[in-house]
């Protein structure tokens, strides 16, 4: 059974590292929690080392950039890891083909730019659907459409044995008070009607692998046994942490804040009913992180 806690300081000296989810945890999509970046710059000032872990499917950079306009300050973490650097590395692989059909905003361009790491890079284009061997999805063209409106496009791709790049495998975000589809939702509804997709964020153990990688840079040697994961996704952050054998810390305060009936923090009876419907266990719960 979880355990309920007031704050990150009640059991944060047991680890060396955190895996801090962004969305729903230290920002809303508009602004960030002033409580959640105190207690991550508390953290730190105790020695311990935090990486942001988001499935955004933008480079670290560009994710970087944001914070700042969130007010989230360069203090509160040492380095992030992105589904979207993940995604990049296997695009620019070739794990889609060199011709793609581009599914997102015109802010997720920046996907497209080079990567210094990869050797010997895929020459990537974007393409018509009809031209394309493959689809890179980092979201929808309308994030409060209902996905089904890919339907037809999505049939064609999966005739012609298109596999599809999902570069952010959550399913829905809230930003600020409104709710906004993901690049998960697509690739769900593109695998139900057949077709093939690939995932490199939360849960899969790509993204978990890059965050080992950004941590060592900063602090080595670190066993998985010293790492918490924190987030508010169920079957992203937590079932992630299970599937890496890592610690979690539940914030039910985030897309699973009325299920669990949180308000500082979750009702004990909702809570422990939402995670076994849920099929997932994590060490810690919390409201809100702080």
């Amino acid at each position: 059974m979880t355990q309920i806690i007031s704050s990150l300081s009640e059991i944060s000296d047991r680890y060396d590292a955190l895996f801090v989810d962004l969305w729903g945890c230290v920002h809303n999509g508009v602004k960030a929690y002033a409580e959640a970046v105190a207690a991550l710059q508390a953290y730190r000032a105790k020695g311990g080392c935090v990486i942001l872990l988001t499935n955004a499917p933008r480079s670290r950079h560009e994710v970087a950039k944001q914070l700042v306009r969130f007010e989230v300050p360069e203090d509160a973490y040492d380095d992030i890891a992105t589904s979207g650097d993940s995604a990049r590395a296997a695009m620019f692989q070739g794990a889609v083909g060199q011709k793609v059909w581009f599914m997102g905003l015109d802010f997720d361009l920046s996907f497209f730019e080079p990567m210094k790491l990869i050797e010997n890079p895929v020459d990537v284009q974007r393409v018509e659907l009809d031209e394309a061997e493959g689809i890179v999805c980092c979201g929808p063209f309308d994030p409060h459409a209902d996905p089904d409106v890919n339907r037809p496009e999505f049939l064609y791709a999966k005739q012609k044995g298109l596999k599809l790049l999902c570069a952010n495998p959550d399913l829905v975000v809230d930003r600020g008070e409104r709710r906004e589809y993901c690049a998960g939702s697509l690739a769900k509804l593109y695998e139900e009607m057949g077709g093939e997709a690939l995932y490199f964020g939360k849960p899969h153990p790509a993204i978990y692998d890059l965050a080992r990688r950004r941590l060592a840079e900063h602090r080595k040697g670190v066993p998985d046994a010293g790492i918490l994961a924190i987030g508010d996704g169920p079957h992203t952050d937590i079932q992630g942490a299970m599937g890496e054998d890592i610690d979690s810390l539940f914030i039910t305060g985030g897309l699973a804040r009325e299920e669990t009936a949180t308000r500082q923090n979750p009702d004990p009876d909702a809570l422990e009913g939402y995670l076994e419907s849920a099929q997932v266990s994590p060490q810690f719960s919390i409201g809100y992180l702080r």
